[in-house]
């Protein structure tokens, strides 16, 4: 596995931190509660992105198995509105490697996927999700915060992932002795202007399991 050097403030005890897809997979090993793909988008990806007015940006949640989630993305953006680019292009299949880098780890043949773009502070408490595993990918916007906890009170050293960067966590449905107190939130935005455009895949592994 190829891991990349990060800088001492970025390092929190049961995160791996690595340069390619593969990285994710460091999730299984134990004592790892979370992964993170540490990269970039490219530039003018991002600033196409940045530039969007929010109501174009993909908004949706569908639960379908993992071969279509290529034509169900390439749906969410035409309903949104998103303007046909190379860079819609490249969203569009980066969704598509997740999903399936993810439903590889996973081994899950049903995933839970949303869009969303977000403008609250959503989830902005620190918390740990009621599934197995989630990855989470912001595309506009500051990325998913997380840090370490003594279970009484919020990390005292919170780490920002970068945006652009997958972060697959572990949820509380994964057994996980001894705990890694290693939480996660939402960044508190809610009046700052700022618009988050956040991908979530769950695996799903029960075709009655609630939404």
């Amino acid at each position: 596995m190829n891991f990349i050097r990060t800088a001492e403030k970025d390092l929190v005890q049961g995160v791996a931190i690595g340069s390619d897809p593969a990285s994710l997979g460091a999730l299984r090993q134990p004592g790892c509660a979370a992964a993170v793909w540490r990269r970039q988008m490219p530039s003018d990806v991002q600033t196409w992105l940045d530039d969007l007015p929010p109501d174009v940006l993909p908004r949706g949640r569908v639960t379908l198995p993992r071969q279509s989630v290529s034509e169900a993305v390439e749906h969410l953006c035409d309903m949104s509105g998103l303007p046909a680019a190379p860079q819609r292009n490249w969203l569009h299949q980066d969704i598509v490697l997740l999903a399936n880098t993810f439903a590889d780890l996973t081994q899950a043949m049903v995933l839970r996927l949303r869009l969303d773009a977000i403008t609250t502070n959503a989830c902005r408490r620190f918390h740990k999700d009621a599934v197995t595993s989630r990855l989470v990918c912001t595309y506009r916007g500051t990325g998913t915060q997380y840090g370490q906890s003594d279970g009484e009170s919020d990390p005292a050293h919170i780490v920002t992932v970068p945006t652009g960067a997958p972060i697959l966590l572990r949820g509380t449905l994964w057994p996980e002795i001894p705990a890694s107190g290693l939480l996660h939130r939402s960044p508190p935005i809610e009046g700052t202007g700022e618009v988050r455009l956040v991908l979530v895949l769950d695996p799903i592994f029960d075709p009655d399991e609630p939404a």
